[in-house]
């Protein structure tokens, strides 16, 4: 397999990473959800999106284990790309769903771009991301549509929701690489231009909202590590740790 260009190699981290660390955070969440259907179900979502991180790593890198879990897991934290929405640690199951929900929405328009890819083996991808994705948001309307009816449970969610938006805009920041991805036509559009359709799902599930008040993506931000990065990237490496020089 020929290496993809740097610059397109840059672009595509972002969502590896984004897949990557979304489904680290759903794993998380097996054992200690609220009940047991949420833990199959985050269970399952988490595969998912770790699936599709190690499919983007092995466009990458090629069909091999070694060189795969290098890009995963024994990089330098500087060098991820995820967004802070991804690396934030929450122990509030409320935060955690309309995390779900605000991701998936994202995810389910970014991966549309990549449906006539010039970059051999990427459409596949997004073809199969898409139809696991349908599920994932299927799973999060669902739980919403049944706790927002509830009155103490909609409050929780509504203060998640106002918490996580300003975190959420980060997804579509433009990253490096993007103008190199469009112009060789690894994508069919701008992440930025993807960001009304969003607010637009947003203001029909959670209702209106003063986008005014909502900064805009950062600039650089996907460059910068959050608060909660370093104990993530602790957790992800424990068993790489234990002996370096493994070969899995």
């Amino acid at each position: 397999m020929n290496a993809p260009d740097p610059a397109v190699r840059e672009y595509l981290l972002s969502l590896a990473d984004d897949e990557h660390l979304m489904g680290q955070q759903h794993t998380e969440w097996i054992g200690v959800a609220p009940f047991l259907e949420e833990d199959l179900a985050f269970a399952s979502i988490g595969q998912d999106e770790l699936g599709h991180a190690a499919a983007l790593y092995a466009l990458l890198v090629g069909d091999d284990d070694r060189a795969i879990d290098d890009l995963a897991i024994r990089r330098d934290a500087a060098d991820y790309r995820s967004c802070h929405l991804v690396e934030l640690d929450t122990a509030d199951w409320a935060e955690a769903l309309v995390r779900h929900w605000l991701y998936d929405t994202a995810e389910g328009l970014r991966w549309r771009v990549f449906g006539e890819s010039t970059l051999p083996g990427l459409s596949g991808i997004a073809a199969r991301a898409e139809r696991e994705e349908t599920f994932h948001r299927r799973h999060a309307d669902a739980m919403l549509d049944a706790l927002l009816s509830v009155p103490e449970s909609a409050d929780r969610l509504t203060a998640a929701f106002r918490h996580l938006l300003p975190i959420a805009v980060g997804i579509f920041e433009v990253v490096d690489g993007e103008a190199a991805a469009l112009e060789m036509g690894v994508a069919s559009a701008s992440v930025a231009n993807l960001l009304p359709a969003w607010q637009d799902l947003v203001v029909a599930r959670f209702g209106p909202v003063d986008w005014q008040m909502v900064a805009p993506p950062a600039q650089d931000g996907r460059r910068l590590r959050s608060a909660d990065f370093a104990a993530r990237y602790t957790r992800m490496r424990e068993v790489y740790m234990l002996d370096p020089a493994a070969v899995w």
